[in-house]
């Protein structure tokens, strides 16, 4: 840690002078070409993010930009592009999330550690609206980015993209909210020509059965006019890594009779799955531009796209299965007991007698027994249903539409205008099937709709230009714009079944002592309330929440010297929901010749509460140390927050530093080194769990819907956060043989840290110390990227090597319990390094036909297993945890899929 403060030292301080004389780049250009120097094969990909100038490539710009070619991302036989874009972005990170509630649907990355709604997406420049989904998911799996609602990059066909830039730097004074960590914007293709490809893999295992057909058609129009038109059809089969329960597989054993009506088993598949949930959809996009006056174009840009998946959750036990052998890490077997899902207890069905004043309404007449055999009370068990117990079906329907149409154009003085609106819209389905609502009896359903999530923008933007000649090296390129934003978060109504709470919830149970005479038995029998596995939307939650926003920003750029490029960014936004915020961003890059140069920048930022964040609630089926619980989360303006002590969101506000060096020492070779500095405060997240009790349920009646031993949760400004690092990248392009070589070296080191936990009025901390260990632990600190692109005739090949530094996660694996009044994290397995290469070599024929063989994780590697501790021992009949778990439920950084093959034809005219 003293050698990282001492280097971000050193570069701060160099890049101290310039940024007095400086500041940021401002917005960014509407028009970008791909050209390379022939002579020394460097590539000049013209940046666009960060600058409204034409002239940067990303060695000359004052910020950090990867520029990820079309080549690379379809190179990529993933049908995700999250998968695609952290296998070339080292200091992005993605979970693959197995059984991770709606989190599995819509998967939320992290840039430089920080959380999805902290990376600003933009399609052309313009921005990307967020997705439906608000992570609430309480396990491990979604550590950096829990409780945000970001975007979902997975709506966009790879086919589609011309290039990414990703801007690694703070940019909100730029675009507006949500740019802390930094920006990928996504240009969409505008070349002509017929693009076709089809992809089959699957993993060395035989399953994950990968399919993907993909097809892109431009045409010109006019002279600089265009229409471009992108899809992709896909279905990715899943895949499993984990085993079958051991009380499963016990279950099978000591009692055929109902072996074969136990989940999958028959099909040769774990009673509950641990790998890749079955999706299939499409993606369509369409890019165009038509020329309608000297230097003036309206442009169109739109994304259409349908996903449906169909996730796994755990298996409910039908019978308790004692004395299973364990390893509990003592060295000395032990035994365990899982125990029956509390839905298989029996449900008694025969209320009292009407009128009786010895067994009032609303209570149940115990069975008979020898003590009392007047009892004439029946129950019943979902036995009679789910005899071998069930799996529920958790199935996600994710539609994305977005849209931009606008006008822009240049005078012959230079003066750029864009006006644009933008409007988007994802929603997100979610339904269940082979579940049960346990607190309706025998009439509850086994398949349930839970409600739409719904999230919708529409944006207007005006951005201008206008360069002045003021005796630098250059004009200065002044700018300015406006935005109004208007966002609209949407829940409807789910089955009734799927949230509420049934008569059968809390029975107080009766005997009869003499004919028509009863007496208290001294029972309350309890079932949870909603659908076991997730709760649907109640109409007390459902309805329409709105957040408008509007603000206004100015810039200014030039070359002061030839050497001596500066720029300022101000930003002031205001939001009808919490009031004004203003921003600035300064920066710099000093050529100290043509082989080395400094660049600085410095800003501030701001992420706005969402409306979905403000008005998410969610009860969701957990298990917390073991044990199976109902787990709900509410917004902060709920009766139920509030009793646990929430207060109102506020937005939070960053600071950035930044410094790096860049070297073009020889021709084709460029070295980037950058290290940064980001402080979040008022980070927003969600609570640690608070327990409900019968005192709670009694104060609180609403609490029911959770359940008493359930959690309550809540969102919170709970902490701050540091997130430093070091960026390095290294780029070499030369000729081997006859044939261009391109060598590409990607490092990144993050320490991501929270702090300022905030305190409840009790004195506790708002964010548990297994959160904490996990927002510092969950991501590999180290990240390295090595690629080699060779081409010899006919004959491409490629070749890279990924490697993860370790990893932690103290939510799940080898979790011990703090000592009393302790303020470190509890002690947790440490998930060691590794190195996973993925090759490929392609041959193209008759011209236009390529065919590509190629393998991702060749070596086919895996993460660490999980260890046998007390809180997690491994069960002997099984190999593996109580759940199945082999590997960690979140995939750590690469997945647990293993190895996967693929051939992949394209046709290009």
């Amino acid at each position: 840690m003293s050698h990282f403060k001492s280097v971000s030292s050193v570069w701060l301080a160099c890049g101290t002078a310039a940024i007095a004389l400086t500041a940021a780049q401002p917005a960014m250009a509407q028009d970008s070409e791909d050209t390379t120097t022939a002579a020394t094969g460097e590539e000049k990909s013209i940046v666009v993010i960060g600058s409204r100038r034409t002239d940067r490539s990303a060695t000359e710009s004052a910020s950090p930009v990867d520029v990820i070619s079309s080549d690379e991302l379809t190179a990529s036989p993933a049908v995700n592009l999250l998968d695609t874009v952290r296998n070339l972005v080292p200091s992005f990170f993605v979970p693959q999330n197995t059984i991770s509630d709606a989190s599995t649907f819509v998967r939320a990355p992290s840039l430089r550690g920080l959380g999805a709604d902290q990376i600003l997406v933009m399609i052309n420049g313009k921005r990307y609206n967020r997705s439906a989904l608000v992570n609430v998911y309480t396990g491990a799996d979604t550590a950096l980015s829990f409780g945000s609602q970001g975007a979902d990059i997975g709506n966009i066909p790879a086919i589609a993209i011309k290039n990414l830039q990703v801007l690694r730097d703070g940019a909100t004074a730029q675009y507006g909210a949500d740019a802390l960590a930094g920006v990928l914007n996504y240009q969409i293709r505008d070349d002509e020509g017929v693009d076709l490809q089809g992809v089959y893999g699957k993993t060395y295992e035989g399953d994950g059965t990968s399919k993907i057909i993909a097809g892109n058609a431009g045409l010109k129009i006019g002279e600089s006019g265009f229409i471009n038109v992108s899809a992709e059809w896909f279905e990715q089969g899943q895949t499993s890594r984990g085993a079958s329960r051991a009380s499963a597989i016990s279950l099978a054993a000591t009692n055929p009779g109902v072996a074969a009506s136990i989940p999958n088993l028959s099909r040769g598949l774990p009673v509950q799955i641990w790998g890749t949930s079955p999706s299939d959809g499409y993606k369509l996009f369409l890019n165009a531009s038509l020329d309608v006056g000297n230097e003036s174009q309206i442009y169109v840009t739109g994304n259409l796209s349908h996903s449906e998946t169909n996730q796994s959750f755990n298996y409910r036990l039908s019978i308790t299965q004692p004395g299973l052998v364990i390893n509990n890490g003592s060295g000395t077997p032990a035994t365990a007991s899982p125990g029956r899902n509390g839905s298989f207890a029996p449900i008694f069905v025969t209320p009292c007698p009407t009128g009786n004043a010895t067994c009032p309404a609303g209570g149940f007449v115990n069975t008979a027994s020898a003590a009392f055999p007047l009892n004439n009370g029946t129950t019943f068990l979902f036995s009679s249903i789910y005899p071998g117990g069930f799996t529920p079906r958790f199935i996600g329907e994710v539609d994305q539409a977005y849209g931009t149409a606008g006008f822009k154009g240049e005078t012959d003085s230079g003066f750029t205008y864009d006006l644009s609106a933008t409007f988007g819209r994802n929603s997100l389905d979610l339904s269940m099937t082979d579940s049960l609502s346990a607190s309706f009896g025998p009439a509850s359903q086994t398949s349930f709709e839970f409600g739409k999530l719904i999230q919708s923008e529409q944006i207007l933007n005006a951005d201008f230009t206008y360069p002045v000649e003021a005796g630098f090296a250059s004009p200065i390129t002044f700018s300015g714009g406006a935005e109004y934003r208007k966002e609209r978060y949407e829940k409807t109504v789910g089955d009734l079944q799927s949230y509420a709470a049934g008569p059968f919830a809390s029975q107080t149970i009766y005997n009869q002592t003499a004919p028509g005479v009863y007496a208290p038995a001294g029972i309350t029998a309890t079932q949870s309330p909603a659908a076991s596995g997730y709760g649907g939307v109640s109409p007390n939650f459902a309805g329409i929440s709105t957040q408008t926003s509007y603000g206004f920003y100015v810039g200014a750029e030039t070359d002061i010297t030839d050497a001596l490029t500066v720029g300022l960014a101000g930003r002031w936004e205001h939001y009808d929901t919490f009031g004004s915020v203003v921003v600035g961003k300064a920066n710099a890059l000093y050529r100290i010749s043509d082989a080395f140069s400094l660049r600085a920048t410095v800003g501030n930022g701001f992420h706005a509460p969402s409306p979905g964040q403000n008005n998410t609630q969610v009860v969701t089926t957990n298990f917390l140390g073991g044990n199976q619980v109902q787990t709900g989360t509410y917004p902060t303006t709920s009766a139920i927050a509030q009793f646990y002590g929430a207060g109102s969101l506020k937005p939070e506000r960053s600071t950035n530093f930044g410094a790096g060096i860049v070297l073009k020492p020889a021709d084709g070779l460029s070295l980037t080194v950058d290290g940064y500095i980001i402080d979040i405060k008022n980070r927003i997240g969600i609570s640690q769990n608070y327990t409900v009790t019968a005192a709670n349920i009694a104060a609180l009646p609403a609490l029911a819907t959770v359940g008493l031993g359930g959690v309550v949760n809540y969102f919170t400004n709970g902490f701050d956060v540091s997130s430093k690092g070091i960026e390095a990248v290294a780029n070499y392009r030369t000729d081997v043989m006859g044939g261009p070589l391109n060598l590409t070296l990607a490092y990144s080191y993050n320490n991501l840290k929270p702090k300022n936990i905030k305190l409840t009025t009790t004195g506790t901390q708002l964010v548990s110390l297994q959160q904490q260990y996990n927002i510092r632990n969950l991501a590999p600190q180290h990240r390295l990227n090595a690629s080699a692109n060779w081409r010899i005739g006919d004959f491409t090949t490629n070749l890279r090597a990924n490697y993860y530094g370790k990893w932690s996660n103290a939510l799940e694996y080898n979790l011990v319990a703090p000592v009393p009044g302790a303020t470190t994290a509890p002690p947790s397995q440490i998930f060691g390094a590794k190195t996973l290469v993925d090759f490929d070599i392609s041959y193209t024929f008759a011209e236009h036909f390529t065919l590509t063989l190629g393998a991702n994780n060749l070596f086919d590697v895996y993460p660490d297993k999980i260890k046998a501790s007390p809180v997690n021992p491994i069960y002997a009949l099984s190999g593996a945890l109580n759940d199945g778990q082999i590997y960690p439920r979140s995939g750590g950084p690469f997945g647990i899929n293993g190895g996967f093959y693929y051939v992949r034809i394209a046709i290009d005219y």
